[in-house]
């Protein structure tokens, strides 16, 4: 396990078959990281330095029931608990494993989803540029690359049943992109909650997602969807093409549902190339002091801004 070198003696990469069923699928998991009664400790600790966004890169905003919003964002750069998750080596080996060794991590998010919330849009991500008010790239691979999109690696930071809102999947769905992200949502605040979709309350804090459809008439085909509950402390990693969704919180609970999404690229990805600032779901942030982190290998392109330790001062251990 990790020693206060930032080593590790056990390695956590993905087996050849389970690469395999990755690529095939879009996803996989879920794997165990913490047991839930440590994870509902190191919660509790948790909570309040999250409501203190004072340190966070982007600044002070008010979060609000059923709504993503830039406070939710890359608190990993600002909490020392988030800085260490995003480096362990049980989710670093296994996204290297699919990425190659230079890996590094862009972007964190936290999704609330509180009894009563509806449950979120089925929709993929390639560049990001969909919700970016500049409509510019958020990331870019090479050219001459198979891939495209990020990798996500979403913690159960609480239990996330079917009841509670867990994720869903279209196994193999990550091979054909349905949406043009090229296109504009149009940014809704009063819908969020207000939105039927084939019987189910879902949304996309605020946008509709059926508006990139490339296909007006296309739906996607929900019976070939799998509901993806985990245990608290177990994460699950896809590509974010993949089609994904979240089932509604049905409220049978007065527990909130909490994920924590972090996205990894290739360090030959480019991350912010056309932004200089964050304009999404209403918001507006300054990049300024923004930055990737290397969570494995080295980066040889030098494209990307990087930091080396939080707001705090405490570094980032990479993963070995």
């Amino acid at each position: 396990m990790d020693d206060l070198a930032g080593t590790t003696s056990t390695d956590f990469s993905l087996s050849a078959r389970e690469i395999e069923q990755f690529h095939r699928d879009g996803y996989i998991g879920p794997f165990d990281l913490y047991e839930p009664a440590e994870m509902e400790k190191n919660l509790r600790a948790l909570r309040p330095k999250l409501l203190n966004t004072k340190r966070a890169i982007y600044g002070q905003e008010k979060a609000v029931s059923g709504v993503t919003n830039l406070a939710n964002y890359d608190r990993h750069l600002d909490v020392d608990y988030l800085a260490d998750h995003i480096t362990r080596p049980e989710i670093v080996h296994r996204v290297a494993s699919l990425l190659g060794p230079d890996v590094l991590c862009w972007r964190t998010e936290f999704f609330p989803k509180y009894p009563g919330d509806e449950g979120t849009d089925w929709h993929q991500a390639d560049n990001f540029s969909n919700v970016a008010g500049s409509k510019h790239p958020q990331i870019v691979w090479p050219e001459d690359s198979e891939f495209g999109g990020t990798i996500t690696v979403w913690s159960a930071f609480t239990d996330a049943s079917v009841e509670m809102g867990c994720l869903q999947f279209i196994p193999g769905s990550h091979r054909t992109m349905n949406y043009d992200e090229s296109k504009v949502m149009t940014y809704d605040a009063d819908s969020i909650g207000k939105v039927e979709k084939g019987g189910v309350r879902r949304g996309f804090f605020g946008y509709d997602y059926r508006q990139l459809q490339k296909d007006p008439n296309w739906s996607p085909d929900e019976s070939k969807a799998k509901s993806m509950v985990l245990k608290q402390g177990q994460f699950i990693v896809f590509w974010s093409t993949l089609m994904h969704a979240s089932h509604p919180h049905a409220g049978l609970t007065d527990n909130m549902r909490l994920g924590y999404a972090a996205r990894y690229l290739p360090t030959q990805v480019q991350v912010y190339p056309f932004s200089d600032a964050l304009q999404e779901f209403g918001g507006e942030a300054s990049l300024d002091k923004f930055g990737c982190v290397l969570v494995s290998g080295e980066d040889a392109y030098e494209h990307n801004r990087f930091v080396d330790r939080t707001v705090n001062g405490t570094p980032f251990r990479p993963a070995r």
